[in-house]
């Protein structure tokens, strides 16, 4: 059996939320390439029809949807407008996501409210919409992207504690709603990506990128010397 067969999802309908960029767009093009029809969102809809031309030239159908996440309705009608095209949801990849850099002193409500809403809430909202459609099929797989920074902190370089904080979250709610919807014939997973070149990552890379390579450095010899 090769991988095309072993990961085929022809007749398979995924929704991908923050679909249009970076890391979303990434996971939508290995869906495409196995064959699964697609439904993209972003708050930015012009991003997600330029996402969607490059998406069909593998072959497969593809709606492009604006939508913001903190947007309980916005949700909502991307999953009907899903339905309605598709008649059926078998994957949810939630990676819609933003950061905000500021020291926690400093940080105001309306910042840490908004990385809480769009990168734990939304992930809430969008489970709960897409997973009403899924247990009435009796199947379906979500992938929620965590991060290593909601597995513990970070350095002082990095002011970023919201962000951390809302990814631990998706990681807590991740293993609860395994738990909750495994009699369901849904299975629920986090992916905890470490750093990427993304759009959003841009200006963290920026301070961290040395660091990062010191670190590699160091892990390599001290590999060598044991």
């Amino acid at each position: 059996m090769n991988v095309k067969n072993l990961f085929d999802l022809t007749g398979r309908v995924a929704i991908v939320s923050g679909g249009s960029m970076g890391l979303g767009l990434q996971m939508a093009e290995g869906l495409a390439e196995m064959g699964a029809s697609l439904a993209i969102c972003a708050r930015k809809k012009e991003r997600c029809e330029e996402a969607a031309k490059t998406l069909r030239s593998h072959g497969v159908q593809t709606l492009a949807l604006g939508c913001d996440v903190k947007d309980k309705a916005a949700i909502e009608h991307v999953v009907e407008e899903t339905m309605a095209e598709f008649g059926r949801i078998d994957v949810l990849v939630n990676s819609a996501g933003v950061s905000w850099g500021a020291p926690i002193e400093e940080m105001t409500l309306e910042q840490w409210d908004k990385v809480l809403s769009t990168n734990l809430t939304g992930t809430f909202l969008f489970c709960q919409a897409v997973g009403r459609a899924m247990v009435a099929q009796g199947t379906g797989k979500i992938v929620n992207i965590a991060s290593v920074a909601g597995l513990g902190g970070s350095s002082t370089e990095l002011q970023a504690s919201g962000y951390n904080a809302s990814k631990g979250g998706v990681i807590a709610f991740t293993k609860d709603l395994a738990c909750k919807w495994a009699t369901n014939n849904i299975q629920v997973n986090a992916i905890a990506p470490g750093w990427f070149p993304t759009h959003m990552s841009a200006g963290s890379l920026s301070v961290m990128r040395s660091r990062c390579s010191r670190k590699s450095r160091l892990d390599v010899l001290e590999a060598i010397t044991i």
